[in-house]
């Protein structure tokens, strides 16, 4: 089930919310479980046994580590808890790729190729498993006490706001939350208006502008207009698509009275990768940060070695979007320029050029990163590549002259206008804008009741 869903609209979230809040407090918890399995559930029930069983065997784990005052022995319950947590994502998300990457090896050599049944990766997967693995580091480090109570850690992890799309939250951040939270109507209602914004960006947006962009990535000689309408496209699209979702899943957790971490802080202003990535998916960047690139040294062991970090760290953060070359290239891609950049501030100083330029700068790299992370495959990314200096053609093609019509290229524009004027628009959230949210949420409601089901974009992560 997806939030963008009649299903979700006009039977799962009325009937969730009626029941939560003619529940007692103690029933809380076990009612948003509850409601959180179905949720799961609905596309493939049988991958909730594995959903359920990352959360018995972390908590199972975390008890004891937090039970044990012999450290060799926690370090030895942390490295057993991460890896069996670690094989469930490595079976599930890079079977199928490691034994096709083996079999095309053989293939190479005249060898035959090994036979396999295909791996059906269930949604959400990355997520919770990163939630599992970050609450048992935490318990190790003594940063949380391990939960006591199963059922609100349950809850924690299968929360639906989060579960298969983010953002990425730490245990102990929500812990509280679980123990007391308030609600009132101001809060239900400010979260109703940000579910209702969150909403109108996937359908009216990121759904519009995508006809565009698969047009333009599935070209086999994408021209020069082609590849850079598809670029634009999907840059608009993957950003209006994510931060709508992440917009709907704080909205829904604030009309429970849960308060979730902001995900997105206008990215494609920044002056450099460096601030992009302070900006863009935020709760994924403090997740690398805190469990990657400090348990492999962070800063502390050398300035080499923190430019090795610093590329290992976004290298393993692309592999975790995907088995496939393309996002091992993009993670590669944007941890050659963040070492780069901490090179040439840390010899030369902060760069000398105009803000705006430097947000030029910091845009086409960005975008020079999602033609990879968007393409099929490595050829097709060349292909894209080619197409962007002109190499074959420069006018558009007929496949992608099909797609354009008048309203997908304005919201292409207007895309591109709310990504800048969108800090200015947050300040005017509290006045006369806030009424236009219902008309258009309405309109969208309209406008996905008559168009076909498109999953959100980080579901396939």
């Amino acid at each position: 089930m997806v939030f963008s869903s009649n299903i979700f609209l006009f039977a799962f979230l009325p009937m969730f919310l009626i029941f939560y809040y003619l529940t007692p407090w103690r029933g809380k918890s076990l009612l948003i479980l509850l409601f959180s399995y179905f949720f799961y559930a609905w596309w493939r029930p049988d991958f909730l046994g594995l959903l359920v069983g990352v959360t018995l065997v972390s908590y199972g784990f975390a008890l004891a580590i937090g039970a044990s005052s012999d450290e060799t022995r926690r370090l030895r319950l942390l490295t057993i808890g991460v890896t069996l947590n670690l094989m469930a994502l490595a079976y599930f998300k890079y079977a199928n790729f490691g034994i096709e990457s083996l079999n095309a090896a053989l293939r190479a050599i005249g060898i035959g190729e090994v036979a396999f049944a295909h791996v059906l990766l269930p949604i959400g997967l990355s997520f919770y498993i990163f939630h599992a693995i970050s609450y048992l580091v935490d318990i190790y480090r003594r940063e949380a006490p391990p939960a006591r109570n199963l059922i609100d850690f349950a809850a924690f992890i299968a929360l639906f706001p989060h579960l298969v799309a983010g953002p990425v939250l730490r245990y102990h951040l929500l812990a509280e939350q679980f123990r007391e939270r308030v609600h009132s109507v101001d809060r239900f209602s400010r979260g109703c208006l940000i579910f209702m914004v969150g909403f109108c960006k996937k359908v009216l947006i990121a759904d519009t502008v995508a006809p565009l962009a698969d047009a333009a990535f599935s070209s086999s000689m994408p021209s020069f207009a082609d590849a850079w309408l598809g670029a634009i496209a999907y840059t608009i699209q993957l950003f209006f698509d994510f931060s709508g979702y992440t917009d709907m899943a704080i909205g829904l957790a604030l009309m429970i009275g849960f308060v979730f971490p902001e995900n997105f802080n206008d990215p494609y202003t920044s002056k450099s990768i460096t601030e992009f990535w302070k900006r863009w998916h935020m709760s994924l960047s403090n997740w690398l940060r805190e469990y990657l690139y400090i348990s492999l040294g962070g800063n502390r062991k050398g300035v080499v070695r923190t430019y090795v970090n610093l590329f290992l760290t976004m290298l393993l953060g692309g592999l975790w979007h995907g088995a496939n070359w393309t996002f091992i290239a993009w993670g590669a891609w944007h941890g050659a320029i963040l070492a780069l950049e901490r090179y040439w501030e840390e010899r030369f100083g902060k760069s000398s050029w105009p803000d705006w330029l430097r947000v030029i700068r910091t845009l086409l790299l960005v975008m020079m990163g999602w033609v990879v992370f968007r393409a099929a495959d490595m050829p097709g990314a060349a292909r894209m590549f080619a197409g962007m200096l002109g190499l074959n053609g420069l006018a558009l093609s007929p496949p992608v002259q099909w797609q354009i019509t008048p309203d997908r290229l304005i919201v292409v524009l207007i895309g591109i206008a709310l990504v800048y004027t969108m800090p200015w628009l947050r300040r005017q959230a509290g006045g006369p804008l806030r009424y236009l949210i219902l008309p258009l949420f309405l309109w969208a409601v309209a406008t996905l009741s008559s168009q076909s089901f498109t999953p959100f974009l980080y579901f396939q992560f």
